[in-house]
């Protein structure tokens, strides 16, 4: 008896976090200011248990997203891309508030460039304005 009632706690506290996840999947759009001014970027994200998955979508094409993990309501995940033959990482952290996800994203090893800031909003809605 005591075992059942100890695993029906267990299943109800397991269910529990993760009704507190947020729901990353599906389509998200940011306006990020580049060198080149701005740029629309749309994630497409797939969440399976904590593993993040999917693609970013930018003017230069389609990249894969690495390394992607969701805890509650934030995100990680890199995207790798190639200039002239080397590889640039793009760390990407971001935390979900209903239909918006605050990023910072990091190019390369910390420290080469200050960390950028932006919003993307969920589906196809307007993507959200860079910051000046």
């Amino acid at each position: 008896m005591i075992r059942k009632l100890g695993l029906t706690v267990l299943f109800f506290a397991l269910g529990s976090v993760a009704a507190l996840a947020a729901d990353f999947n599906g389509k998200w759009n940011a306006q990020v200011q580049g060198r080149n001014g701005t740029q629309t970027l749309v994630f497409d994200f797939h969440v399976e248990g904590t593993t993040l998955t999917g693609k970013i979508t930018t003017p230069r094409g389609d990249t894969d997203i690495s390394n992607g993990k969701v805890d509650g309501d934030t995100i990680t995940f890199d995207q790798v891309l190639n200039f002239n033959g080397n590889p640039v990482t793009i760390s990407y952290t971001g935390k979900a508030s209903g239909d918006t996800i605050e990023f910072t994203r990091q190019f390369g090893a910390a420290g080469d460039r200050p960390p950028q800031q932006f919003t993307a909003r969920r589906g196809d809605a307007a993507p959200a304005t860079a910051p000046q």
